[in-house]
C-alpha cells in the first residue's frame, strides 16, 4: 500500500523525521510518500496556525489523494482532519487521534507530554474534540525556549523524560502520549526511563492507517462525513477547486 505522510507545517526537517519513524514502523510493502506544507508556519502552535495548516493539508490531499491508498495528517492537533475526511474518499488518520486512541487501548488514563506551553490550549481542545476528557489525566508542557524545532527532541530529551515520569507519579498516567511532530522518534530513546507504555504518535498513526486500508471499507454515502455536494469556488488551486466542484 502507498501512504501519504502529510506534514501541514512548512518544516522539511520535521517531514524527514516523521518519514524516518514511519518507515521504521511500516509493514513490508508499505510505501511512505512524504509531503510538506508549501505555506504556513514551521510548526503549528495555536488555533490560527491550525486553520492555516488545515488549508495547506487540503491542498496537498487534493493533489495526491488519487495516487495513494491512505493518508496521515502529521501534526498533533490534527488540523483539518474532519474536513479532510469529508472531502476525500481514502482513509485519513491524525497524529493526535492515533496516539490518544492507541493509548486508550493500553490503559485507563493517559497523559500528554509536549515541548511548549504555547501548545496547551490547542491540545486541550483536541482532547475534547475526540471526547477523551475523561481519559486524559494531564497535559504536561515544558516552559522554556528551545534552539530549533528540528532539534527540540534531542535538546530537551532529559526534561521531557522527567515530565513523562512526573505524569506517571503525580497524575496517575497509565500511558504517555508524546505529542507534536517534533517529538517523533523520541519514545524509542526514553522509553526505558518511564515505567509505562510511551506512544510515538507517528508510529501509532502508521499502524492505524495500515489497518484501515487493509479493511478496504467503502467511503460513506450518508452521515456527517459523506462528501458535500458540488459548489462553485473562487481563488482555490485547480486541484482543490476540482474536488469541491465534483470535477475529480
Amino acid at each position: 500500500m502507498k501512504i501519504l505522510l502529510l506534514n501541514p507545517n512548512t518544516s522539511e526537517v520535521l517531514t524527514a523525521q516523521l518519514a524516518e519513524v514511519a518507515r521504521r514502523y511500516a509493514a513490508p510493502g508499505t510505501e511512505i510518500v512524504p509531503a510538506t506544507g508549501v505555506y504556513g508556519v514551521p510548526y503549528i502552535a495555536n488555533r490560527a496556525e491550525a486553520v492555516i495548516g488545515a488549508s495547506a493539508a487540503l491542498e496537498i490531499l487534493a493533489q495526491q489523494h488519487d495516487q495513494v491508498d491512505g493518508a496521515i495528517l502529521a501534526a498533533f492537533g490534527d488540523p483539518g482532519l474532519g474536513a479532510a475526511r469529508e472531502l476525500f474518499d481514502i482513509p485519513i488518520v491524525g497524529l493526535a487521534e492515533a496516539g490518544m486512541l492507541t493509548a486508550c487501548m493500553l490503559g485507563k488514563k493517559f497523559a500528554i507530554v509536549t515541548f511548549s506551553t504555547a501548545l496547551g490550549a490547542w491540545y486541550q481542545e483536541c482532547v475534547e474534540w475526540n471526547q477523551l476528557q475523561d481519559r486524559c489525566c494531564a497535559i504536561r508542557m515544558l516552559d522554556q525556549p528551545f534552539k530549533s524545532i528540528g532539534g527540540v527532541r534531542e535538546e530537551k530529551e532529559e526534561l521531557l523524560a522527567e515530565l513523562a515520569l512526573a505524569a506517571v507519579q503525580e497524575n496517575g498516567a497509565d500511558v504517555i502520549v508524546l505529542a507534536g511532530a517534533p517529538l517523533s522518534g523520541l519514545a524509542d530513546r526514553i522509553r526505558h526511563r518511564v515505567p509505562v507504555p510511551m506512544i510515538d504518535c507517528c508510529a501509532a498513526a502508521i499502524k492505524q492507517i495500515e489497518a484501515l486500508v487493509s479493511l478496504n471499507l467503502e467511503a460513506p454515502q450518508t452521515g456527517t462525513y459523506r462528501r458535500p455536494g458540488a459548489k462553485d469556488t473562487t481563488g482555490l488551486s485547480a486541484a482543490l477547486a476540482a474536488r469541491i466542484e465534483h470535477r475529480s
